[in-house]
């Protein structure tokens, strides 16, 4: 579904992302672990086009973001780490304006706000201003709202920062679900090792340079230590 080529991206003097390769299976769930300061946020920004990346390429399901990215990017759903609601406006507001941003019929638009939002417990809270809401149910809206065009991939980006435990565990387990019951494609960006021992895959990012790769017990393994969180911080100290 994913495949990252030789991908570079400098700021000045300092590499960012140091000729990385990856490459993701479809109906996966791939958590992208690293400290802060690995490169993370600077590969979902070449990743959702918002930056052109020195060298390198990026394919979404066989498309090139060099040379097809509006196709490329029609595929892809993302949740930022920094949130992007309009806080004045309600949440079936919010969602309605991205539905049309993404040129969706208002009836197929309304049938699916209603699925997505009764999933997501979010029925009630349609109606409200989103400053009402809680953080954790904030983060549901915007995976509600990354959903709607049904993308293949969706990408989040530190996506549980500031959430309490049981929101950070809701959040992850709609994507599970959403792997499970629609084959899609979830790149999770944490540095939180506990948010990666339930992956499928594991891609251990430091210093823009790829550090380990494969199910948390191989990474482990690969990186070595006890337990994927001994492991992780010997690793990347």
């Amino acid at each position: 579904m994913l495949k990252v080529h030789q991908l570079t991206q400098r700021y000045g003097a300092r590499v960012a992302l140091n000729a990385l390769s990856i490459s993701i299976a479809r109906g996966s769930f791939a958590v992208l672990l690293g400290p802060n300061g690995a490169g993370k946020s600077t590969l979902f920004q070449v990743l959702t086009g918002l930056f052109a990346a020195d060298a390198g390429d990026v394919e979404v399901a066989g498309l090139s973001m060099r040379s097809d990215a509006r196709r490329a990017l029609a595929h892809i759903g993302v949740v930022f780490q920094q949130q992007s609601l309009d806080l004045d406006l309600s949440v079936a507001r919010n969602l309605q304006f991205h539905a049309d941003l993404q040129g969706l019929p208002r009836a197929a638009a309304a049938e699916r706000i209603a699925f997505e939002a009764a999933r997501f417990g979010l029925v009630a809270d349609l109606g409200r201003r989103v400053r009402e809401l809680s953080g954790g149910s904030r983060r549901k809206v915007e995976l509600v709202r990354a959903l709607l065009h049904r993308p293949e991939l969706l990408l989040m980006d530190e996506a549980t920062v500031g959430l309490d435990p049981k929101s950070r565990r809701d959040l992850i387990d709609g994507l599970h679900q959403e792997v499970r019951e629609r084959g899609v494609t979830v790149l999770w960006a944490t540095h939180l090792v506990s948010e990666a021992e339930g992956a499928d895959r594991v891609l251990v990012l430091h210093r823009g340079e790829l550090l380990a790769e494969g199910t948390p017990a191989a990474v482990t393994a690969a990186l070595g230590g006890p337990t994927l969180e001994t492991a992780f911080l010997n690793a990347t100290r």
